[in-house]
């Protein structure tokens, strides 16, 4: 998969990706999807959770704010689109991992997007999940439907914490806690608004 030419369109909308690129710290993995959805959906958190993990003690490093590991979904799942195999993986790993300072957005192939200022971005040609350093000055403004998490990434650190340490750590029990505090799903749309940021592919 080349994804090249996406990433350096994307460094005309985002001011990190392109240092991240030129100092080769922006990293897809790529997961082909397959057999039922809800193994697929319990394998893309439990990568959403490596990659968070791994980052957290690269971001303290030199230039570990630009550090951004990309989650790629390739192929379906009878049908299943990617945004509904993506959406409690996302949400439980944006509020488990915000407080410590890892940000997770959601792209989605063939999808357009549109910045905060109104411009738009190419459309991804796969869908993905970026895991990335928090920007505590502008990410709570994309927080706007979730004023606490925008509050706990806003004002949190990364003391060490065990992310966990209030939950189960079987999958289908925290599946069960995000569903219940899921959004109203938004009708699927040509564009959106996003928070990319350093691959910074994001939102």
């Amino acid at each position: 998969m080349d994804i090249t030419a996406y990433a350096q369109q994307m460094t005309a909308h985002c001011p990190y990706l392109a240092p991240s690129l030129q100092r080769g710290l922006t990293t897809w993995t790529v997961y082909r999807v397959d057999g039922e959805a809800e193994a697929v959906e319990a394998e893309l958190f439990h990568a959403g959770v490596q990659a968070s993990e791994w980052l957290r003690p690269l971001i303290q490093r030199p230039h570990g704010t630009l550090r951004c590991e990309n989650i790629v979904l390739l192929g379906d799942v009878l049908g299943i689109r990617h945004r509904d195999l993506m959406a409690w993986p996302y949400w439980a790993l944006r509020h488990l991992y915000g407080p410590v300072g890892i940000m997770l957005g959601k792209f989605y192939a063939g999808e357009e997007e549109h910045t905060r200022s109104g411009e738009r971005t190419p459309a991804a040609p796969v869908s993905f999940l970026p895991v990335r350093a928090a920007v505590r000055r502008r990410d709570p403004h994309f927080l706007h439907s979730t004023p606490d998490l925008a509050a706990a990434l806003a004002a949190g650190q990364d003391d060490g914490r065990d992310v966990f340490q209030h939950l189960s750590y079987d999958w289908q029990e925290i599946r069960r806690w995000s569903k219940s505090h899921l959004p109203p799903a938004k009708p699927s749309a040509s564009s959106r608004t996003t928070s990319a940021s350093p691959a910074r592919p994001t939102s």
